[in-house]
């Protein structure tokens, strides 16, 4: 067992809690030093560019990423002086099997990151640093614009696993960064039988901003509606990550919070990024790279599947890279009243909000599903069919790394996330197929509202 694993498993809380506000402090320094302040500044700059200073630097830094990658990347070299649209399209399973050629850095001179997969499919991506610290400086600039800087009280809903049964059985349902003011929420545990305890934690921290998985959240508000309660703190934003925004979500955790939701896109491979404005437009940012919208025969459209290549993937180079995920553009013609020149998204269809259901844990969401693949090898991709509460059928498509003991590996952390009273049904499948708009679901919940009351009252 990992010395992570063994601190998790039986480290006291505090003990956690220290070595937790250590560990992202020393994160937020290898972010934050280097190339940040420079990148800082140069969104900056660009932020209120002319349409043609911005064009023009985005063609620059397409036309730099396109040579470093064909000079760094094996994969890639054949391509050498090649425009984009003649670079072949990049499937996840391609950069699943050929990680090594792709890759132009080792480990250990990178940042690794592990992705969680909401299509289906993990894989490990190394970051070079200055990629990293542009990502973090354009993140913190963006956020800035909503008064968040570092060391103010955050509230996190992330999939991570933090919480043990005997924590559970005493009320603890988070940990906490000391240092940085961070209260860290398990979202694998929300329900009704748990609520008072969240809510608690929650009142008592009194966080300025909250960021994490949107349906966490408003799940976590609907609950408070419920028993009519009012909180009286003062959110100031919420950023959601993983998950597509629905409108319930704003308009719920907006009269609960008194707080703004404001969106952004930004996938852990790398992804460019789409940012919400202050006027509640989302939009391209052109700078971070390019997103090619493309129909079901992969032809250029103004609605469909994007194809991304993010000029801070230097690392593991990413051209063309089929992500899965699909957007819709405005007309051309649309002027944002923000006054930016940045193209805009009319909405964003890529993290669904489908969720599996537990009699003991409650909705179990994407972004927490699509996290069982981290850590495992030789997964393609996977979807999850529920069609009775006490019961799960996993489809995956896998290589030949993904041995007896990564199968077993898988399950365990789809247990954790379902529950002990959701049976998993592993199949090993050639092929999952698409739905007819062309988009791929990794969660299916079949069950009607009837069968998880049922359920929730006879795991009660």
């Amino acid at each position: 067992m990992a010395l992570k694993d063994l601190i998790l498993k039986y480290a006291p809380i505090v003990g956690q809690n220290i070595g937790i506000s250590l560990y992202n402090t020393y994160l937020y320094k290898q972010r934050h030093r280097g190339h940040y302040k420079a990148y800082g500044d140069y969104y900056r700059h660009y932020e209120n560019a002319s349409p043609q200073e911005v064009a023009q630097e985005a063609q620059n830094r397409l036309n730099e990423f396109l040579l470093a990658t064909t000079e760094s990347s094996p994969w890639y070299r054949e391509h050498r002086g090649k425009s984009l649209h003649e670079f072949p399209i990049l499937e996840k399973a391609q950069l699943l099997a050929h990680m090594d050629s792709i890759r132009t850095i080792e480990e250990k001179d990178g940042i690794v990151s592990l992705t969680g997969g909401t299509t289906g499919a993990s894989m490990k991506v190394i970051y070079a640093h200055k990629d990293m610290q542009e990502r973090f400086a354009l993140k913190d600039h963006f956020r800035a614009r909503y008064g968040y800087r570092l060391g103010k009280k955050v509230a996190w809903f992330s999939g991570k696993s933090l919480v043990r049964p005997k924590d559970l059985e005493r009320g603890n349902v988070f940990r906490d960064d000391y240092i940085n003011k961070i209260r860290f929420f398990s979202t694998f545990h929300i329900s009704q039988q748990n609520f008072d305890a969240y809510w608690r934690a929650f009142c008592d921290f009194k966080p300025e901003y909250i960021v994490g998985f949107p349906s966490s959240v408003y799940d976590l508000c609907t609950m408070a509606l419920e028993r009519k309660l009012k909180y009286d703190g003062a959110v100031t934003t919420f950023f959601p990550t993983a998950e597509t925004v629905l409108p319930q979500y704003r308009s719920v955790i907006s009269e609960v919070f008194g707080c703004q939701v404001v969106d952004q896109y930004a996938a852990s491979e790398g992804a460019p990024f789409i940012l919400e404005c202050p006027h509640g437009s989302l939009h391209i940012h052109p700078l971070t790279g390019v997103f090619e919208v493309v129909d079901e025969n992969l032809q250029p459209a103004n609605e469909g599947e994007i194809l991304v290549t993010p000029f801070t993937t230097h690392g593991t180079p990413l051209v063309r890279y089929r992500i899965g995920d699909r957007i819709k553009l405005a007309p051309e013609s649309f002027r944002c009243a923000c006054g930016s020149s940045f193209p805009v998204v009319e909405y964003i269809d890529g993290r669904t909000s489908d969720f599996i259901w537990s009699p003991e844990n409650g909705k179990v969401n994407l972004g927490n599903i699509s996290n069982c693949t981290k850590d495992v090898n030789g997964i393609i991709c996977f979807q999850v069919v529920q069609n009775e509460a006490d019961a799960v059928h996993v489809s995956v498509v896998a290589n030949e790394r993904f041995t007896l003991e990564e199968q077993h590996h898988f399950i365990d952390a789809m247990a954790l996330r379902l529950g002990t009273t959701v049976t998993v049904h592993l199949d090993l499948v050639d092929e999952i197929p698409r739905e007819p708009s062309g988009k791929f679901r990794l969660v299916k919940n079949r069950l009607t509202p009837e069968l998880m009351q049922v359920a929730t009252v006879q795991g009660s």
